[in-house]
């Protein structure tokens, strides 16, 4: 890694939109050290599919605070990414999401502050606001935790705030919405609906059609992201980053089969359903914030940025990575 270069630190970056992060930042000429979960396989994720002369990998994992301010030594930005997110995996064990998802980011928070690092960008979740009791939803929104996850980010969330106002700890809470695009994981709405399509089946296997979401693209995701490391007093806000839109599940599967050229049905799969009062039906962000602070705006609408991701899935050796057949919470 070029020592002479800005050095960013990337937590999470071998999940979905860590990977597609730490691309874009190499691509704006940042050094980047990048955290992938340590395990005795040495597999980095999505990060061994990139490889860069400025590129470190450091495997690791956020709960030990002692490694948190080994890697934070020498880094100007982090961008925290590491996180236990699948909603239904919540549920059966919560106290894993509580480990990682809070004592990570304390440890995170606490080893920046230590290693004097310029800038944390945390990253939260649309999760958090729950079911809309206003739309759009901008930043003020009450938080409502309708699921052990977003529980646990709400309470991530505050931790990075209170190390800003207690200790003016240069910190800023990133919140996409729902984020989609190549590399997500099967347990998401929209790579379960075309990694089905892709293997051959007109059956589609779903949970609730109704709730909309406002889909980010993930490179626009990552580009706020940068944004947010980059800009000048975000410090202590909590700020989305979404598109103002929203389309519902069902007007998503049917999209996606329009998109692929298939006729296909749905069927309702009860193990993808949430518990009735965990279930968000409804997000739509306001993202007056960001782009007042940045120059930042969404360049994909939601059909160039589904042919994207299909273009993606349905290469062979991308889909031969997916169970399509098998739920995955």
């Amino acid at each position: 890694m070029n020592q002479n270069k800005t050095r960013v630190l990337v937590t999470g970056a071998d999940g979905f939109i860590g990977s597609h992060l730490t691309e874009a930042l190499l691509d704006k000429g940042y050094a980047v050290r990048a955290l992938s979960q340590y395990n005795s396989f040495n597999n980095w994720g999505w990060l061994e599919e990139i490889h860069h002369p400025d590129l470190e990998v450091v495997t690791g994992d956020v709960r030990d605070p002692n490694y948190c301010r080994e890697i934070t030594r020498g880094i100007d930005t982090v961008y925290h990414l590491a996180a236990l997110i699948a909603i239904p995996y919540s549920y059966v064990a919560p106290d894993s999401y509580v480990d990682t998802n809070i004592k990570g980011t304390l440890n995170m928070c606490q080893a920046t502050r230590d290693n004097g690092v310029r800038r944390i960008v945390v990253t939260s979740t649309s999760e958090v606001y729950g079911t809309a009791l206003r739309v759009p939803i901008d930043e003020g929104h009450p938080k409502q935790p309708q699921s052990p996850y977003s529980a646990t980010k709400i309470g991530a969330d505050a931790i990075a705030l209170s190390f800003h106002n207690a200790f003016e700890l240069p910190v800023v809470v990133a919140r996409p919405f729902n984020t989609y695009g190549p590399r997500q994981s099967a347990r998401a709405i929209i790579p379960t609906i075309i990694s089905q399509i892709a293997s051959g089946q007109r059956e589609i296997k779903v949970g609730d059609l109704s709730p909309t979401r406002d889909f980010n693209f993930v490179l626009d995701t990552a580009a706020g992201f940068i944004a947010l490391g980059e800009a000048e007093g975000v410090e202590g806000k909590e700020i989305n980053i979404a598109t103002g839109t929203e389309i519902s599940m069902r007007d998503t599967l049917s999209l996606i089969a329009e998109i692929m050229g298939c006729d296909v049905e749905y069927v309702v799969d009860p193990a993808r359903l949430r518990p009735s009062g965990s279930e968000v039906f409804r997000l739509c962000g306001d993202n007056s914030l960001i782009t007042s602070l940045t120059d930042w705006r969404p360049r994909f609408d939601i059909r160039s940025g589904l042919e994207k991701t299909i273009e993606w899935f349905t290469r062979p050796e991308n889909l031969s990575k997916y169970k399509s057949g098998i739920y995955n919470v």
